[in-house]
């Protein structure tokens, strides 16, 4: 027998607070709110995100982080911005390139979308 994925969650000092960036960005719904941790409905096509109240500050680099896709990569990124997200660097290998952003508490993640 094997696991499965069964949800991603991101460590954070505001559950709530962040539940309404990732609910806009994700396009989904806070389905449970436990006080300390937060669940969001799986987005269509993803896994349900889970927002979980931790006491200390994220310090360096995510060692894990999620990657998004879209049919329009700058269409995304400019809407993720716009919902308070943050642009961090843009990367390029053939056939594939990705932006790296932050959610408002700082916690990375990408857009990506094929090339060529």
């Amino acid at each position: 027998m094997a696991i499965r994925m069964g949800m991603i969650t991101i460590d954070c000092a505001d559950p709530q607070g962040l539940a309404e960036f990732w609910t806009a960005a994700l396009g989904t719904k806070v389905a449970n709110d436990y006080g300390e941790f937060v669940m969001l409905a799986a987005p269509e096509g993803g896994l349900p995100l889970g927002l979980q109240r931790v006491p200390e500050p994220r310090a360096g680099k995510n060692r894990v982080h999620v990657d998004f896709g879209g049919d329009d990569r700058g269409a995304e990124v400019k809407r993720l911005v716009g919902l308070g997200a943050k642009e961090v660097a843009e990367h390029q290998v053939p056939g594939l390139a990705w932006t790296v952003l932050t959610d408002p508490e700082g916690n990375e993640f990408c857009v990506s979308a094929r090339e060529g």
